[in-house]
């Protein structure tokens, strides 16, 4: 008996600690202390007069004060990381026959962005999920409201009848037929199993052109129109932005129509374009994600809410499973509100040209993070917990006791059309009037990332998460294949982050008392983006100026002063390289990797720090901006070469190039000065090492950025108008430095 009870009340899963934690402990202390000699010698060393460069000596200490204070904030991402790992096995032996309800939510936003062809193979790749059929239901949220992404996902209807079957028959991960047949050919089919392969293949094919053709004139054929009655909800569209609430069931379970052509009941599958009014707010993705949740109350009620951005489809259909072993676990499962992994890529390349894969974060700080209460939400890979994500605080009666079903199954009380009007109400503009709906209830609104305060909310409501990473992705989607798009992407990230700093949830005082300390400087790590902003630029300016000038603001070598500035340099640069390859990277993936943090440094949240205060005194808005999802293909070659695409005229890309010139000319001018002028041949690298250094990888990882400027004849390269323009500003600066000075 006591052998029985040990094997009934085994973990669903275990956590495991991350080794070389007091190494790094060592390492890091050693590292403050170069630090506060640095802080030291700017004080002990400020110049007595202004001619002597006082005011920017003061400058520099600020910056480095800056930059020493950030430093600190990262390192409660690695004093103690988790690692998790999920016993599916033990879950099926023990809760197979009353496994919960799973609602997932499939969000859109655009049908050019966002092609329905995506989105439907998104929506396919989670019906196909190694769970009950029965159990789970699928909901996608058009705030398009396009009819060609209700054409496409009624197509997806059809196809899953003979896709569902075939996952299930030949085990086949990942279940996007997009990304499957990419990835296997006829050839590399089992013989005995090729001639079903190609049936299928050639049905998806003939449906993916049947969306493209639609999409690509612009307008559902008139035959399927009269064919599907849901059509006619259009009849009465106005715009995107001014139309009636649309909800159409197309799966239910209940009828023929909703079952394989092996005679199994497929997922429910639920078409929502909530009415959107132009005099009403509708809160973007977090309002779009509330409707759904009001919706799918009432037609599943689902326990368990998956919530996947439209181009991230399922890459392992087992980590549905792995996701119940954190909720179902009998000891701490209870108070997990909400399982996140990662936002992986599967068209990063090699070497990671934009810093899209995001390895650090996610390979080192997300897992310590779960040690201090669990990572941020990042809104979408996300698995949560209904009743924590609607609201409910976190106490001793949480206990789910799994054998009970709470879930009502209104498809049994009602009529299908019934229910469909019934829901509709719920995604109405006016329904949240005077309701704690984006207040306490759902997600939160008034802030770029939602998703990152409505989790900080659920935690300070006694709610704990999870990370999980698992060895196979549990997602792939598609990364920004251009510059200009990674950099508006983190333009929003950092606007977002730093809106959530002003608001009345910001994590410096509001989760006070609520979670620990070190979460509290994790979230504040990511909120202080946009602060990084002006100690960068001031690095990147003044002390190339002065380098021109060849007057020194850093100590000479000779001097006992240099070595703490060097140890902070050497010691950091090859941490964060080792940091980088134990994640997985490359040598050159970290240098691309440092570029693009110098690049959104200086211009991603700069803008986002501007554009942020001119809101908050009422000069602008903000909008929430769409990445695009799909590249010309001239654009993915050259990505796939991993050849930088610059490509259009704006001031990020102006700034961007007036500081690698600024840098470039400052460098050469001050080695003209000191072979032909001072005739004093390299001797200044004696007492600027310093500045030489910095400018000099200033310039080198700049060159991408020449190129685009005076030598490349792509159509990716920077526009004669930037050329000139950054060209004229940054002379203009070197010239009216020397003279002035």
């Amino acid at each position: 008996m006591a052998a029985a009870a040990a094997e009934e009340y085994y973990p669903l899963f275990e956590t495991k600690r991350g080794k070389g934690r007091v190494l790094y402990r060592i390492f890091s202390l050693s590292l403050f202390l170069a630090i506060c000699f640095i802080w030291l010698y700017r004080v002990s060393h400020i110049p007595r007069e202004a001619q002597h460069g006082r005011w920017v000596w003061i400058g520099l200490f600020f910056a480095e004060l800056w930059f020493g204070l950030y430093w600190l904030l990262r390192h409660p991402f690695r004093w103690n990381l988790v690692f998790r790992q999920p016993f599916r096995h033990i879950l099926s032996q023990r809760y197979e026959k009353i496994l919960p309800r799973v609602d997932i939510f499939v969000c859109t936003a655009d049908p050019v962005i966002e092609p329905p062809v995506m989105v439907m193979n998104t929506v396919l790749s989670v019906m196909a999920y190694e769970y009950p059929p029965e159990k789970v239901s699928v909901y996608v949220s058009d705030d398009a409201a396009s009819d060609i992404t209700f054409y496409a996902l009624s197509e997806a209807s059809t196809f899953a009848r003979h896709w569902l079957p075939f996952c299930k028959r030949f085990k086949v991960d990942p279940t996007s037929p997009l990304a499957y047949f990419n990835t296997v050919s006829s050839s590399t089919h089992p013989i005995h199993t090729a001639e079903e392969f190609a049936t299928i293949k050639k049905l998806y094919q003939d449906m993916e052109s049947r969306i493209e053709n639609a999409a690509k004139v612009g307008e559902v054929p008139k035959e399927v129109q009269s064919k599907y009655k849901g059509f006619s909800e259009w009849d009465s569209y106005s715009s995107r932005r001014d139309h009636h609430t649309i909800l159409q069931i197309l799966l239910n379970g209940k009828d023929s129509s909703s079952k394989d052509v092996d005679g199994q009941v497929m997922p429910i599958l639920v078409y929502l374009a909530r009415e959107k009014r132009p005099q009403l707010p509708h809160n973007f993705k977090a309002g779009a994600m509330n409707s759904l949740l009001r919706v799918s109350s009432m037609i599943s009620n689902g326990e368990i809410i998956l919530n996947v951005d439209c181009d991230m489809y399922s890459n392992n259909s087992q980590s549905l499973r792995d996701a119940l072993c954190f909720f179902m676990d009998e000891v701490k499962g209870h108070e997990i509100a909400f399982v996140q992994t990662p936002q992986c890529f599967e068209n990063v390349t090699k070497n990671d040209l934009y810093g899209g894969a995001m390895r650090i974060p996610y390979e080192v700080e997300f897992h310590g993070m779960d040690a201090l209460g669990g990572p941020l939400y990042i809104g979408t890979g996300c698995f949560h917990r209904r009743e924590a994500l609607c609201g409910r605080k976190f106490n001793d009666q949480c206990k789910n006791d799994w054998n009970g079903c709470r879930n009502i199954d209104h498809m049994k009380e009602a009529s299908l059309p019934e229910l469909e009007e019934k829901s509709k109400a719920l995604a109405s503009c006016t329904y949240e009037e005077n309701t704690l709906w984006g207040k306490e209830t759902g997600l939160l609104y008034g802030c770029a990332v939602e998703d990152v305060i409505t989790g900080l909310c659920i935690k300070c409501r006694g709610w704990k998460a999870v990370y999980y990473n698992p060895e196979r992705r549990a997602f792939l989607g598609v990364a920004p294949t251009t510059l200009p798009e990674a950099l508006v992407q983190h333009k929003r990230w950092s606007e977002g982050g730093f809106q959530v700093l002003l608001s009345k949830y910001s994590p410096a005082y509001y989760a006070c008392g609520f979670i620990s300390p070190g979460l509290q400087m994790t979230y504040c790590y990511y909120n202080l983006w946009v602060f990084l902003s002006w100690p960068t630029l001031y690095y990147c300016i003044i002390p190339s100026l002065y380098l021109l000038k060849g007057i020194p603001l850093f100590p000479q070598i000779s001097s006992p002063w240099f070595i703490p500035f060097a140890y902070v340099v050497v010691g950091d640069s090859f941490y964060c390289l080792f940091e980088f390859l134990w994640s997985g990277g490359t040598i050159k993936g970290w240098w691309n990797d440092l570029r693009i943090w110098l690049y959104k440094r200086t211009t991603s949240y700069l803008f986002a720090f501007v554009d942020t205060i001119l809101k908050l005194f009422g000069y602008s808005d903000s909008a929430f901006v769409i990445s695009a999802k799909v590249a010309e293909e001239n654009v993915s070659q050259r990505y796939e070469k991993e050849v930088m695409e610059f490509g259009n005229s704006s001031p990020m890309l102006t700034l961007l190039a007036t500081l690698a010139l600024l840098n470039l000319f400052c460098l050469l001018g001050m080695l003209l000065r000191q072979v032909f002028i001072s005739k004093r041949g390299l001797r200044i690298c004696e007492t600027m090492a310093l500045q030489v250094l910095l400018s000099g990888v200033l310039v080198l990882i700049n060159v991408p950025v020449y190129q685009a400027l005076y030598l490349r004849k792509d159509k990716g390269r920077l526009p004669t108008s930037v050329a000139f323009k950054s060209t004229t500003l940054a002379l203009s600066a070197c010239v009216l430095f020397v003279a002035i000075s």
